[in-house]
């Protein structure tokens, strides 16, 4: 899977995502302090998913029409190790009745949720 991975993603977790064969690009390797709207376009035209800490990113994709990357992964949870993100999101990867391309995806302790990235009336 073609990832951006926020600043927010520890350097540990993005190297285990490395490790498992997915291409991640790290905000914090080639966009350091970039902001949010910089990131969203770029994980855009890479096609990429985003993968952050980061509510604002919700606001950003649905309040105000910012173009959406192929999909978004916002997580949740306090990870216990600096590995744990990657953990979570491999195992998340492995279900197949989960898709994320399009999709708006949030994933707590308990639940994951997703929503289309196209629905709110975007392209006017």
């Amino acid at each position: 899977m073609r990832i951006l991975a926020d600043e927010n993603i520890p350097l540990a977790s993005i190297q285990a995502l490395r490790a498992e064969g997915h291409d991640v690009l790290a905000a914090s390797e080639s966009m350091a302090g970039g902001n949010d709207r910089e990131i969203l376009a770029r994980a855009g035209a890479e096609q990429r998913i985003l993968v952050t800490f980061d509510k604002d990113f919700g606001a950003l994709a649905f309040k105000h029409l910012v173009s959406a990357p192929a999909g978004i992964v916002l997580l949740r949870f306090v990870p216990v190790t600096p590995e744990e993100p990657a953990a979570v999101l491999v195992d998340l990867l492995c279900d197949l009745e989960l898709g994320f391309s399009g999709k708006f995806t949030v994933v707590d302790r308990e639940s994951v949720r997703q929503r289309s990235l196209q629905s709110e009336g975007k392209g006017g």
